[in-house]
């Protein structure tokens, strides 16, 4: 029997758990690592918590038998590493909450709209939060995914006709995205065109194959500023002065061809 405050408990250091049917063997001790929890609290008798056993002796716990797992994870290891593509996130939350597990409650609350999961840590609110995939995908202090995303376009310019040489202007033909998937909606919202890379089920996978609806640069930019993302690097080509002429292609504005590159992040 185990011993808490100098007192004897009523408990054995081996506690054998019937939750909803389901059956788990844990220590005492995993059971009242969080003291503030129901769990904790039930567990070192405090406020006359009470408990009732079932045909075999186990203790009955009248709760979701199957994520009971996850709560147990977590006590164990005080961080929640979730399978890909766990679709039940609303009922842990709510297991969570009635254990009041609060630290746990508060990052299942914090996910992208798509269902994009992150493990979470008791302890680290403010703290990168590692993914359990090879993938990698940590949380800032706001709860927004971090990560990065690449903007990249082939331009020229464009010059005036009838000789007006001294007309001129930017011309774009596409600008393309690269990125985590579930990043990329998340920022470009309805003007990321996915026609070229639908939806194959997973937003934690990666696609260089997103481009935009619209060709204009600021607005990107502003978008991505508006999510929080910074520009870190960038890159470019030069002109292609004796590049290839596309049938239908102004010569001046074939000389004027280049590509550039943005890597955005947020941390």
């Amino acid at each position: 029997m185990s011993t808490n405050g100098g007192q004897k408990a009523i408990f054995p250091d081996i506690v054998e758990l019937n939750v909803g049917g389901v059956f788990y063997t844990t220590t005492l001790a995993t059971l009242v690592k969080m003291k503030e929890s129901v769990l904790g609290e039930t567990f070192l008798g405090k406020q006359g918590s009470t408990l009732i056993k079932d045909a075999k002796g186990k203790y009955f716990i009248d709760r979701d038998g199957v994520l009971f797992r996850y709560v147990l994870d977590y006590l164990r290891n005080e961080k929640l590493v979730l399978p890909e593509n766990f679709h039940e996130r609303e009922r842990l939350r709510q297991e969570a909450d009635f254990f009041y597990l609060t630290d746990m409650s508060k990052y299942l609350s914090v996910i992208s709209r798509d269902g994009y999961l992150n493990p979470l840590t008791n302890n680290t609110a403010h703290e990168p939060v590692q993914r359990s995939n090879s993938v990698g995908s940590p949380v800032n202090e706001n709860g927004k995914a971090c990560g990065l995303i690449t903007l990249g376009y082939r331009g020229t310019f464009a010059f005036g006709r009838d000789g007006l040489a001294d007309v001129k202007f930017r011309k774009l033909s596409r600008i393309i995205i690269c990125g985590r998937v579930s990043l990329c909606r998340e920022v470009f919202k309805d003007t990321l065109n996915e026609s070229r890379d639908p939806d194959r089920g997973s937003s934690d996978r990666y696609s260089s194959r997103f481009f935009l609806k619209h060709s204009f640069l600021e607005q990107a930019f502003d978008m991505l500023q508006e999510e929080g993302f910074q520009l870190v690097a960038s890159c470019a080509s030069g002109t292609n002065n004796a590049g290839e002429i596309k049938p239908g292609m102004d010569t001046e504005e074939a000389k004027w061809q280049h590509y550039n590159e943005f890597v955005f992040e947020r941390r």
